[in-house]
């Protein structure tokens, strides 16, 4: 369908916001709205639409002596966030590189958001499965063993505002769907170190997960092991859940994770 003239108003309002932001750089950290009007070819009065709009945003922010604008926090949030994905994927690749090698099983790393799991990293193996095949798909957390990972760090108050009034979808007769049933899991989970998921997602599918710390040690991630249940189970389950412990470890090293008497999160 052919975008309509409101549309295109729309994107190119979005366009403009993008230019204005573009505009700022190491040399010019602050600019008026006059110079900014210049310098975009936007006559006054938009460029001053676009410049409250961002502000209220917090991407800008007024210098309340000059009235000039400067890049706001909200700005440097998202690039903190962004540096912390590149860095992850940095520490990770040859570190999935070696787990897939030692495992010859599919291998991942996902991050929570809300309570779903985002697989940020995969590599595949021959052993293809009947799942999901690219980065960025979601999955219900209560479900999968990087899900448990990540719910597991978090503080039980936190999981608790989480799980307040949301459904826990069963999708196998294996997959844990109660609270309570959930929240001793997590106990588990975070006790042992690791996390696994025996067909309670897919039917012939299990895996096995462990965290991975940001250089505060906290739980920012986490990768698994993903494989066929007839494979994936008793010795060759637990020597998986050994290798992915190691392999987490070693990728919280590269990020620059130094072990310490205290942690901040609930895993051991």
């Amino acid at each position: 369908m052919a975008p309509t003239a409101t549309d295109r108003a729309l994107l190119g309002s979005v366009r403009n916001a993008a230019r204005v932001l573009r505009a700022f750089s190491q040399a010019d950290q602050e600019l008026g709205v006059t110079e900014l009007s210049g310098r975009l070819g936007l006559g006054k009065s938009t460029t001053h639409r676009l410049l409250a709009t961002l502000e209220a945003e917090r991407l800008l922010e007024q210098n309340q002596t000059t009235g000039k604008y400067r890049l706001g926090l909200a700005l440097y949030e998202l690039g903190t966030t962004v540096t912390e994905h590149v860095d992850l994927h940095q520490a990770a690749l040859p570190v999935l590189t070696t787990l897939r090698h030692n495992t010859d099983e599919m291998v991942h790393v996902a991050v929570l958001d809300g309570l779903e799991v985002v697989y940020v990293e995969r590599l595949e193996t021959g052993n293809l499965l009947p799942i999901f095949r690219q980065v960025g798909h979601r999955l219900p957390a209560h479900w999968t063993s990087s899900g448990k990972v990540l719910l597991a760090a978090l503080p039980r108050d936190e999981v608790l505002r989480r799980l307040a009034g949301a459904s826990l979808e069963a999708r196998t007769d294996h997959t844990i769907h109660r609270v309570d049933t959930l929240l001793a899991e997590l106990d588990r989970c975070a006790a042992r170190g690791w996390a696994s998921n025996v067909e309670e997602g897919h039917l012939g599918v299990s895996s096995v997960g462990a965290p991975v710390r940001g250089a505060d040690g906290t739980v920012m991630a986490a990768v698994s092991v993903v494989g066929a249940s007839d494979r994936l189970q008793g010795e060759v389950m637990r020597r998986y859940a050994t290798l992915v412990v190691e392999a987490a470890a070693v990728i919280s090293r590269r990020l620059g994770y130094r072990p310490t008497g205290r942690s901040r999160s609930r895993y051991r």
